[in-house]
């Protein structure tokens, strides 16, 4: 069962009442995901009856690998030569940076994973309008994860050789969806075959969480101990936010009832047995209004957002060979054989009020069997639509108000580098989650990221990179980054550049930084101050 990826589903209009879809009054245009035509290669010529919750991840999921070729920056994480944009994984490591100063203009970076669905003949370098989609087969937990960062004039400084800053703007997004296992095939065409393929006696359940954000950060960093041999540092970044977009969505409890049709016949029909479900969103998206202007609908959305506070705290403890303390060479005082990194990142959370579609649901009402809620669930295109539906299904119904929170994707990172000798290096980097899991009962948001090493050739100007990388949804991807000049590009997943059905797992990043040509001891000389920042 298959389904048309082609660029007109993502047209301006089609974006702008995306946003307002919680709202409950969508166009038509606007639910063209859901009306698509499907060509199946299976041969089947109808289609499993989806409910609307699980197309609304599916869109997420497929507009996030369009954007990604556009916090892991994994080929530069541990690097000295990361300046600025290495503040994000350790705000230690911007004193050990051989620049004077450095200036992030751009940078964006997207990751997605998931093993939901498989994207076919597309690929970073040969694209094409004729990619397919398609639910992958099997039984298994699904997942979808999917995270995007943008930093804008991200700036660093070095104050002296042991004191720098940073400050700068970013914009962060993160979404995740996991669901219990359970069996699907191309061939399903209705809640029915659905069930005859499951075990009856299944519990299903899904957990699901998005969270963004807009931020103000700065940063400070400094020397703790120097003996010419070792060198202690530490750093801390200082966040304030908007939280300016949050939804959830939780499915516990779910199972069905299996009833023989009559007697003599071997084929079964469902009823649903018991469900419970809770799902919010943040009420900046009841502001969003089809007769409005776009400006006028963005002022009110980003009006309406609370703010919150963030941390991050490291260290960096470099091994040197033992040579003396020197300052006289230009790169000299930042070599090392081993520099281990510590760093405790994104403390806090973010708090949005309910929009006021927002309900706890359970409690299913007698005799509503699986062709009942394939006509209930069939066609939904908005979210007061979906609460309709279930008013039908389930007998209880509350709405949800006051406040949700949403954890930020605080982490353990630990990082260590390792000098190789010539300009080669290589480096190693464990990211434990320590934010709430899926099945707990607080709600969070969390990385991707787990174990990368990333084997690199660099200098000032040139780099070239291969991180390997295992995440946290059991996944092993090789990447490939490039560095020339000011000019950073990198991909998480190597095969999207050829492979026609890898596209939905990977992402990459570009970033544009200019430097200082001269460490912070030349910039202390008259001969060079005319290459430092430019004086107002």
């Amino acid at each position: 069962m298959e389904h048309r990826f082609n660029d007109d589903r993502f047209d301006r209009d089609k974006d702008r009442h995306d946003l307002a879809a919680v709202s409950g009054s969508i166009p038509a245009r606007s639910r063209t995901l859901a009306r698509r035509p499907i060509n199946a290669r299976s041969g089947a010529n109808s289609r499993v009856r989806i409910p609307a919750l699980l197309r609304i991840l599916t869109l997420a999921l497929m507009i996030s690998p369009a954007a990604a070729i556009a916090q892991d920056y994994h080929a530069v994480n541990g690097s000295s030569e990361a300046g600025s944009l290495g503040v994000s994984n350790n705000p230690a490591s911007i004193v050990n940076t051989p620049f004077a100063w450095d200036l992030t203009l751009f940078s964006a970076q997207a990751t997605t994973a998931t093993n939901t669905i498989t994207i076919y003949n597309f690929a970073f370098l040969a694209p094409t309008r004729n990619s397919q989609w398609a639910f992958s087969n099997g039984s298994q937990s699904r997942f979808v994860a999917a995270n995007l960062n943008m930093h804008l004039f991200n700036a660093r400084i070095a104050l002296d050789r042991q004191q720098a800053i940073a400050f700068g703007a970013d914009l962060r997004s993160y979404l995740h969806a996991k669901s219990s296992p359970f069996n699907y095939n191309d061939s399903l065409h209705d809640l029915n075959n659905f069930f005859n393929v499951n075990n009856p006696n299944n519990v299903y359940s899904v957990h699901s969480a998005s969270s963004s954000w807009l931020q103000l950060f700065g940063t400070y960093s400094r020397t703790l101990y120097d003996d010419g041999a070792h060198r202690l540092n530490a750093g801390v970044t200082l966040k304030y936010a908007r939280a300016i977009s949050g939804a959830y969505a939780r499915l516990t409890n779910g199972a069905i009832q299996s009833h023989p049709r009559d007697a003599g016949d071997t084929s079964f029909y469902y009823t649903l047995k018991s469900a419970d479900a809770q799902y919010g969103y943040s009420s900046n998206y009841d502001r969003w209004h089809n007769g409005q202007s776009t400006t006028q609908n963005l002022k009110d959305f980003l009006g309406n957002t609370q703010s919150g506070l963030g941390i991050d705290i490291g260290v960096e403890y470099l091994i040197k060979d033992g040579e003396p303390l020197t300052y006289s060479g230009r790169d000299a005082y930042y070599d090392y054989e081993w520099k281990i990194g510590v760093s405790l990142l994104d403390l806090g959370r973010k708090s949005y009020k309910y929009g006021y579609l927002s309900r706890s649901v359970g409690s299913p009402r007698a005799g509503v069997a699986d062709s009942i809620l394939d006509g209930k669930l069939d066609g939904i295109g908005s979210l007061a639509a979906f609460n309709d539906s279930l008013a039908g299904i389930l007998s209880a119904s509350a709405p949800q108000t006051g406040n949700f929170q949403l954890s930020d994707p605080t982490r353990l990172v630990i990082n260590v580098d390792h000098y190789l000798g010539g300009d080669f290096f290589l480096n190693g980097e464990l990211s434990l989650n320590l934010g709430p899991s899926d099945a707990g009962n607080k709600l969070g948001v969390q990385e991707i990221s787990l174990l990368t090493v990333t084997p690199r050739w660099e200098t000032h100007r040139w780099g070239v990179y291969l991180p390997v990388q295992y995440n946290a949804l059991d996944q092993f991807l090789v990447g490939l980054a490039l560095k020339g000049g000011p000019l950073l590009i990198g991909i998480h997943n190597v095969a999207n550049l050829f492979g026609k059905s890898t596209t939905q797992n990977g992402g990459g990043y570009i970033a544009l930084v200019i430097r200082s040509p001269h460490s912070i001891s030349a910039s202390r000389d008259k001969r060079f101050r005319q290459y430092d920042c430019p004086k107002n």
